[in-house]
């Protein structure tokens, strides 16, 4: 089943970069910004990466965790956070089945033709295990963090 706002967001379980398994419940009761990337230093995906990261004192200040998951390995994602010190959790997805449950490894168009591959998105997952918002695609990787926040901003105005 796809992933649908409202609906309880499909369960998971992947290794980080110290090899320790991290599982959708052990976020539950807070907000999770789950964002899915094709690879560790790569321009956009470093663009969205260092955002997320320059963002991150106002996300967890609302209350959100960031994580981020690719199908690199622990030690590709280990020193990706290094070098850009990302103060957030990359997890690892080499199968890309969690990708693909999450609607982020599919068909897509790159360079106007068809391929398949990750599909750069992000899934909110409130404190209640539920989607609030899904960004199915994301166009423009450097801007989307911004979005993000305003998207929790907006939601804790009401």
């Amino acid at each position: 089943m796809p992933v649908q706002e409202g609906r309880k967001a499909p369960a998971f379980s992947l290794l980080d970069t110290g090899g320790r398994k991290v599982s959708l419940a052990d976020f539950a009761g807070r907000d999770l910004i789950l964002y899915f990337y094709p690879r560790d230093d790569t321009p956009g995906c470093t663009k969205e990466a260092c955002g997320f990261r320059d963002a991150h004192r106002k996300l967890v200040k609302r209350g959100a965790v960031v994580v981020g998951v690719s199908p690199d390995g622990a030690d590709s994602h280990a020193k990706f956070a290094k070098k850009y010190r990302l103060p957030f959790t990359l997890l690892c997805d080499p199968d890309k089945k969690v990708m693909t449950r999450y609607g982020a490894f599919g068909e897509k168009m790159m360079y106007g033709k068809k391929t398949t591959g990750v599909i750069r998105s992000t899934v909110w997952i409130g404190p209640d295990g539920r989607v609030r918002k899904h960004w199915k695609r994301v166009p423009k990787a450097a801007d989307h963090p911004a979005k993000v926040l305003e998207a929790l901003q907006a939601a804790e105005a009401k």
